[in-house]
This record gives C-alpha cells, structure tokens and sequence, in this order.
C-alpha cells in the first residue's frame, strides 16, 4: 500500500522566505510494507518520507534517518527530509512522530529581513535588518543597482545584521541573506525594496579646495543648497560631519546662516596638519521633505604659521613666518571716515588683477580703478593690494579708501608668500571686523563660537566628542 500527504505552492511575492527562485514542493510517502494481523490489532510495518524542493540547489532531498519522521512546515529556501526505516504501529501507518524519548524536531533556519519584500518610499535613514532563528548568519549584502554595497555589522552570536549607513534616496536595493540551519543546512533568502524620492534634495560644496595647502586660520566651510532650519535638524547635519586630523587638535562647528556651517579650531591650525573631512549626507534628513543625496570627501594640507600684523598707528605690516620676522611692508590704511576694519581676518582670497569700483560698497562714481596683487580680508571689500598712486603715504600716513595699500613690489611680494587662509591681525582703527563678512572665524571669541553649534559641543581629531572645556574667551 503506497499513500502519500503534500502540498505545493508558488509563495506570493512579499513574502519574508521569498528567494525570487521559484516554486517549491513539500510533500510526506506513506509506504506500506507489510501487515500482520492480530487478534485484536495489526502490526503494519512502514517506511514515511518527508521531501522538501530545495529552493536553493534545485533538486529534491530524501536522507535517512532511522530516528524519526517528520514533517517540517515548509518554508522556500529549506532542505530537510528524513526517513524511518521501521515503525510499529498499532492500527495503521502515521507520520510526524518522534520516536525519541524527549527529543525535539529538527528545524530549518527562518529568516526576517526588513523592509520587507516589495516596500516602496522606505525612508533612507531607515536601518535594513536581517535575522535568522534556528541558525547563524553567514553573508548578508544590500546592493544598489549601481554603486558599492550598503555597509554593515553582524552581531557577535551571528543572529542579527544590519546597515551602519543611510541609504540612497530614489534607489532601488537588493537584499541578499545566507544563514546556515542547526543541523548544517544551508538556507537562503532574496528580497529587494526602494527608498523615497525626496521632495527636496540637499546637496553641498566646501572650501577649502580639495588638496589644497592653507594657512593657519582657514576654515572649513560647508555649503548647503537648501536652508536648514531648526535646532534638531541642524543637530542632525552636524552629527553627519566627521573631521580627522593628523595632529588632533580641538574644534567646534558653528552655524553662520542657515546654509553654511564652519568649523574651525580652539586655536590655529598646527603647521603641517593634515585634515580629512567627510561630509556623510546621503540620506539625511534634515527638514521636512529634504534629504541629503550625496556625500562629500575634502582632504587638505596646513601649511606654515603665517602672520602678518598690520598697525594703523605705525603704518607698518611686519610679516612672520614660524614666528620669525621675514619683512617689514610701509603702509597706508583708510582715511578718516573710511577707516579699515580692525580685528583678526584671514587671506580669503586672491586675485592678480581686480578693478575696484566704489559702487560695490554704495558709492557709485567715486573710483573705479584696476588694481594688481590683491588679497582680499572681507566680502565687503577690504584688500591688501598695490597702490602706486599712495607710495609717498605708505609708512607715514593713511589715506585709502579702507583697503591696506602697499607698493607694487612689495604687494607683489605679499600676493606670492601668502596661502588662502593665511592670518591677518590689523589694529588701532576705530571699528571692528563684522562677522560674516566671507569667512571670519577668528571675529568671533572661542565660547560665542561654541555657542553657534547645535550640538554645543567641540570635537576632537578624530571626529568625535571632546571633552567640554572650561568657556574662555
């Protein structure tokens, strides 16, 4: 007598055990050998099999096993089967049962990945998860259709993993999943899902460039193309931005408007750091609707301590290097009524030639002149540039329009010696430098600073949180 128990299914799409293989067959043989009748009962002696499609190798599994029969519930990605060579039975032929003595059924590893198969808009600082009972996990991946894998960390005891990065917005990603069951059995599990796209995308810019060597007071400038309001959200942009230096030193990130975020040391730079910034912002959130699409990596050199002091009252600038005096410049400052700006400022930038027009700072008409060897202090327009017409003022008397007026060689002199983000310390005039004015960083004392971080705190060289220090100005 032969007799046989199954069922079959094509699982729906969605389902957690999904593999995308295929079908798969789970079925029991009742095999009736011989049959012994009593007096008041029968010994029927049978063989069972229990055959589960292997969705993972394709190809059916019936192994022996003189201990039990079972069935196992079946699940796609599964391969058990057992087989028992002898059961005695009173009544007739049954499968299922354990003859051990306490013991328990074998069980195939399951697997729960989330999101799950076929989610769509999942937020892209959703973690992906995957866990297995009744196993280990053995290689997990999460792929885009283009670009590198998802990152990510299986835990110690192998039954959990997940990503340790946000997502891509507006991507599709495939979920890979290996476990290995209890007994040596592989299982194996393949879902996919797609993240949001954004209503608003956040991209960036920084400064400095890419490579290149500045001076000791540069900032770091990040650039946002979309404003970021809000204590937390900006929280949340500061705790994406990791800074690593070759010689750690502390510093802080501050908010000068709602987008742009600096960040620049307690004190200067040291000469010759090395700095690496990364700029996580792939699929941060931060504001309603907007998301961050891409990450940035700017790596730049430090170069010597250059310093230059400029005196309104001297009318001199004496221009260090490592703390060493290399020359002493005779200027001339802005007149009356158009006094230069005191305060520590920075070689924003430079430019060989520049015409300077009045108009730019509300006084149309007044000059408009191309002038050579410029190194501009602020956006409202303060430079340290030649000025051949002023050479019999320079040293003696100031009578510029705000801007530090040097003769040609000398300027010329100043313009190749200085680095981007070199400092410039100018003194004895009757207002102070605004901050804002481009980037400004040293206008500010280290405790007013500190406070135009969301997170309120500095960050040492490695780009976590430094100790908080005692405030000093």
């Amino acid at each position: 007598m032969l007799a046989a128990a199954g069922r079959g299914s094509w699982p729906r799409r969605g389902s957690q055990h999904d593999t995308g293989y295929g079908p798969f067959v789970e079925f029991t043989i009742l095999m009736e050998l011989f049959s012994v009748p009593l007096s008041n009962a029968s010994i029927k002696i049978c063989v069972s099999f229990d055959i589960t499609w292997d969705a993972v190798v394709f190809a059916p599994s019936m192994t022996p096993s003189a201990e039990r029969v079972e069935v196992v519930s079946g699940r796609r990605g599964t391969m058990i089967a057992a087989i028992s060579l002898v059961t005695l039975v009173a009544g007739g032929c049954s499968s299922g049962g354990d003859t051990r003595q306490g013991g328990d059924a074998t069980k195939a590893a399951q697997l729960t990945i989330s999101p799950a198969n076929g989610t769509r808009k999942v937020a892209p600082n959703l973690p992906v998860t995957v866990k297995v009972a009744g196993g280990t996990l053995s290689r997990v991946t999460v792929t885009p259709a283009k670009g590198r894998p998802a990152p990510g960390v299986l835990t110690a005891d192998g039954l959990s993993w997940r990503t340790t990065r946000n997502l891509r917005p507006a991507t599709t990603y495939t979920v890979t999943a290996q476990a290995t069951s209890a007994d040596g059995k592989p299982v194996g599990s393949r879902t996919s899902f797609t993240t949001l796209t954004p209503e608003r995308r956040l991209e960036s810019g920084m400064s400095p460039l890419d490579g290149e060597t500045v001076g000791v007071g540069m900032p770091i400038q990040l650039f946002l193309s979309e404003p970021v309001n809000g204590k937390s959200n900006r929280a949340a942009v500061e705790r994406a931005l990791e800074v690593t230096m070759s010689k750690p030193v502390e510093g802080a990130w501050s908010w000068i408007n709602s987008r742009e975020v600096d960040f620049r040391p307690r004190d200067y730079w040291p000469s010759g750091e090395k700095v690496r910034v990364v700029a996580r912002l792939t699929g941060l959130k931060a504001g309603k609707g907007l998301w961050g699409t891409k990450d940035r990596t700017l790596d730049f050199t430090v170069g010597p301590r250059h310093i230059t002091k400029v005196s309104a009252a001297s009318h001199k600038a004496k221009v260090t290097s490592d703390g060493k005096l290399v020359r002493t410049i005779p200027v001339s400052l802005g007149k009356p009524g158009d006094d230069s700006y005191s305060g520590t400022m920075i070689a924003q930038e430079k430019s060989a030639t520049t015409i300077m027009d009045s108009a730019t700072i509300g006084k149309p008409g007044e000059y408009r002149i191309k002038t050579k060897w410029n190194v501009r202090m602020t956006y409202s327009g303060t430079f340290f540039h030649a000025a051949p017409w002023s050479t019999g003022a320079q040293g003696n008397s100031n009578v510029s329009h705000g801007c530090v007026n040097a003769s040609p060689e000398n300027a010329k002199w100043f313009f190749n010696f200085t680095n981007r983000g070199d400092v410039i310390q100018v003194s004895g005039t009757s207002r102070q430098v605004p901050f804002g004015s481009g980037p400004t960083p040293w206008a500010k004392s280290w405790t007013d600073w500190l406070a135009g971080s969301a997170l309120g705190k500095s960050v040492n060289g490695s780009g976590v949180s430094a100790p908080a220090p005692a405030a000093t100005p």
